[in-house]
């Protein structure tokens, strides 16, 4: 340790509030310089604090990036998903949540009945949110 640093608080019955300290060496004895004036060795610049305007623009943008991470693009999945469940037609080849492919048989309101055996003609019945996948409109 080459260097020490010692810092002291007077009152106000002892010095100005303008205290500096400088560094101390193990050869000298500790030193405090008191400047006749309180604001005497510091400059308008270091005084002066940026305004905070890129403080504001960063935050904004974070918020823009949560915005569209978190909300925007399962809100935009969700309308696309409803969309797909919405367009199902008859003989449309899909798979369920659950993993079972099959062909659309019919559609009444909110359920899907579909063929899962052709040789047994073996059909299912699931809610149309089920339906995760469509095999006859997915282009990849």
């Amino acid at each position: 340790m080459n260097n020490v640093w010692i810092l002291a608080q007077a009152t106000d019955e002892q010095a100005p509030s303008g205290i500096s300290s400088e560094p101390v060496s193990e050869e000298g004895p500790a030193t405090t310089v008191i400047p006749a004036e309180p604001n005497a060795g510091i400059t308008e610049t270091q005084t002066k604090r940026p305004a905070g305007h890129f403080n504001l623009i960063l935050l904004g943008l974070m918020l823009v990036v949560m915005y569209v991470l978190l909300f925007r693009g399962p809100q935009k999945q969700k309308q696309q998903r409803k969309k797909m469940i919405q367009s199902l037609e008859r003989n449309d080849r899909v798979q369920t949540i659950g993993g079972i492919i099959g062909t659309v048989v019919d559609i009444k309101g909110d359920e899907v009945t579909l063929k899962i055996d052709e040789s047994n003609n073996t059909k299912i019945r699931v809610v149309s949110t089920a339906i995760g996948r469509n095999f006859s409109k997915d282009k990849d």
